[in-house]
């Protein structure tokens, strides 16, 4: 168990990773025995069997499993923690701060399992755990980290560190670790304590219900009665959506699932004008409807939950409590930089508002109809005729060379070419939790040894929350023996008709390449501490934002951009092309994330919680000068990243600093000449990738590059002027 990093796997049980205060209690009498038959009879405490180190269990996974073995992983972690708390010889390094790092383990186990359950697998049973047991979690976590006896164990190495003969990485260990329980409040009263462990119970609660009822909005559709209403949709995608609407039983019609890879064909495509509207509105409008599923009262809660915690803790506010272990530090460095891109990008979405415009006049002329105003859900659709006209680029073009199996191939290409990492399918040999997924072995191509396995979900199900995301089951550490890596990629792509490729959009084939650069991250840590292999959330996004810049590269798309039909590899007028349009429409992309990214941060840094989320979120953006054309990329009532759990909260910004750092990293690679370069490659991964957190980030970055990052990397690849 890493005490300064306490992650609980999950969507709303990730907000345990807060844990705050509760007197200890004793394991009850006959609880080992009561565990041991726990762990014989329930498949998920029992340890992972099977090859690469073993597997999860995922073909035993059922709901009903789960709080039997919540109470039993519990005592066993319980036990753990009482030995090293309780051990009599003088508090060391060894048999305090690696001692706890040796616990937990079937407690990581399950929530691997757990977090699968609630993000892939998720259903009324499994909201209704989740709902039920996040504040006992909560509370049980609360107990041990702050437990003033565990604490004076601690406090005893940290007072005397001078003395120990610690490595650096062992000192680092032991301060991370004090200023984390200190941090969390363990010089608080015993009152105060419990007051924030109460808030923090009630936190898991609120948060179970924001994702509960965000998924909710999510799980409705819209029905198309009539084809001619998905005129301009390319065929292969009337196909899925033919599909979508067999799959729920409404045969002769298409559905519309509400999730951004079917809605964004629709908004980009879709001649129908009320459909697109009627699209937008129910993507933007998910958790604010003013029905059962209206998030807003939630969001009012957490954000007073949080106030009244930070506070309590002696932080300004929550976004100081939140980027009190960051690279930014605080909220102003972040603002700073959020603000210097902010004006040029609102300066770049009024000069394609005007170029998109003009051509829907044109358009209202020659059909000899009334004339429109540029609304949000016309901004895709007349910026893909932009691009056409400007680039002779049309979407529709671009898309049959993406076939999702060959783009996951040259992802799989492109690591291995720069990282020595090799990806051999294994699909049908471990167990899976649904038939979808594909797994795959990960060896060292320079020595044949065994990384680990890669999980791949790539498509969108009922129960499977939206976006995408990267976890690991397992995380590498040496301490107690090599352990290898278990990682998996999650996407919401839709899936094509029967017997049909899977073709995706640049975006995201983008995507694809970003969460897989997260994995890349994990397959290559190479840590003997586990507590030092987490990264600080400003840190998180930078290798995956990285990897993406390899997607367009020529060699990869000269060998798997091959068009799904002829098989022919995309012509290089095509490439020329899209490399001529890259900062195409930057503007939007950029207004849409920052304006997410600067209302989080508004919302956190103030002592005074806002009490009404829709108000908040209107004001804020006018006084921002919010372009009218389009809305934040994540709108309050669905912001999964900040109110399903405290993980993103005062850290959407993370984005934006980790791109400045991407940006500047692919300079070095066009410095040296070649974005295949292996002296650059060897330095990222040897001083960045590989060490997890055991230097200070801001330093590892200067080692690797010389300096700091120059944000002038990240104006000029988004064709932003330079300060």
């Amino acid at each position: 168990m890493r005490i300064n990093n306490l992650l609980v796997a999950g969507v709303s049980l990730a907000a345990l990773a807060l844990p705050v205060s509760a007197s200890a209690k004793k394991a009850p009498a006959g609880a080992e025995t009561a565990v041991t038959t726990a762990a014989a009879t329930n498949p998920m405490l029992q340890k992972w069997t099977g090859p690469y180190e073993g597997v999860p269990p995922f073909d035993q996974m059922k709901p009903e499993l789960f709080p039997a073995a919540f109470t039993a992983a519990m005592e066993e972690l319980r036990r753990e923690v009482y030995a090293v708390r309780d051990n009599k010889a003088p508090a060391t390094f060894q048999n305090v701060n690696e001692a706890m790092q040796l616990t937990g383990d079937t407690m990581d186990r399950l929530f691997a399992l757990w977090g699968v359950q609630t993000s892939n697998q998720s259903n009324a049973d499994v909201q209704k755990i989740d709902r039920e047991w996040s504040p006992k979690i909560s509370a049980f976590y609360d107990e041990i980290q702050l437990d003033p006896k565990l604490f004076a164990r601690f406090k005893e190495v940290y007072d005397k560190r001078a003395t120990l003969n610690l490595t650096p990485a062992q000192l680092r260990i032991v301060e991370r670790d004090y200023r984390n329980f200190v941090r969390q409040g363990a010089l608080l009263d015993p009152a105060t304590k419990a007051k924030v462990s109460e808030i923090n119970q009630q936190l898991s609660v609120a948060f179970s219900d924001f994702s509960a009822k965000v998924l909710a909005d999510e799980e409705k559709w819209i029905v198309v009665e009539d084809k001619a209403e998905l005129a301009g949709l390319p065929d292969s995608f009337v196909a899925s959506l033919k599909a979508a609407a067999d799959e729920r039983n409404l045969a002769g019609k298409w559905v519309i699932v509400n999730t951004r890879s079917s809605v964004q064909p629709v908004l980009a495509n879709a001649t129908n004008r009320a459909l697109r509207e009627k699209t937008w509105r129910a993507f933007i409008g998910r958790g604010d409807n003013g029905d059962a599923n209206d998030t807003n009262a939630t969001i009012a809660e957490i954000l007073k939950l949080r106030a009244d915690r930070a506070k309590l803790l002696g932080f300004k506010n929550h976004a100081w409590y939140r980027m009190d272990d960051t690279m930014a530090k605080d909220p102003a460095r972040a603002m700073d930089l959020m603000m210097r891109v902010w004006p040029a990008a609102v300066a770049r979405v009024k000069e394609e508002v005007a170029d998109m415009q003009a051509v829907a006049d044109a358009d209202a002329k020659k059909a000899k109809t009334a004339k429109i105003a540029i609304e949000p859900w016309d901004y895709g659709f007349y910026s893909e005729k932009v691009r056409k006209a400007k680039y002779d680029l049309d979407e529709a073009e671009v898309k049959p060379y993406f076939e999702l199996n060959n783009m996951v191939n040259a992802a799989f290409y492109a690591a291995g070419r720069l990282y020595d990492l090799d990806f051999k399918e294994n699909t049908g040999e471990v167990p899976v939790f649904n038939p979808d997924v594909r797994t795959f072995i990960v060896t060292d191509k320079r020595d044949g040894s065994n990384v680990g396995l890669f999980y791949l979900d790539n498509f969108a199900r009922a129960g499977k929350r939206s976006g995408a995301w990267m976890t690991t089951y397992r995380s590498q550490q040496k301490l107690g023996g090599e352990r290898n890596v278990l990682a998996s990629n999650n996407n919401n792509f839709v899936k094509g008709a029967p017997g049909e490729p899977v073709l995706i959009s640049l975006d995201d084939a983008t995507t694809l390449f970003h969460e897989f650069g997260h994995a890349i991250h994990y397959f290559l840590q190479d840590v003997y501490y586990p507590s030092l292999g987490g990264t600080p959330r400003d840190f998180v996004e930078y290798p995956s934002q990285v990897n993406e810049n390899w997607l367009l590269t020529r060699d990869v798309l000269d060998r798997y951009a091959k068009h799904y039909k002829t098989g022919e590899a995309m012509p290089q007028a095509l490439v020329d092309k899209i490399e001529k349009s890259s900062t195409f429409n930057q503007g939007y992309s950029t207004v849409e994330y920052l304006s997410s990214a600067i209302v989080d941060m508004k919302l956190h840094d103030r002592e005074a919680p806002v009490t009404d989320p829709d108000a908040f979120e209107r004001e804020t953006l006018a006084e921002l000068g919010m372009p009218k054309e389009l809305v934040m990329r994540h709108r309050l009532p669905q912001f999964n990243h900040l109110f399903s759990s405290d993980g993103y909260s005062a850290g959407y910004y993370s984005y934006l600093w980790s791109e400045t750092m991407d940006a500047d990293t692919w300079a070095a690679f066009t410095e040296a000449g070649s974005p295949w370069d292996r002296g650059v490659a060897d330095r990222f991964r040897k001083v960045l990738l590989s060490t997890g957190n055991e230097t200070d980030r801001a330093e590892a970055y200067r080692a690797f590059r010389g300096r700091d990052p120059d944000v002038k990397a990240l104006l000029k690849k988004r064709g932003f002027p330079a300060e």
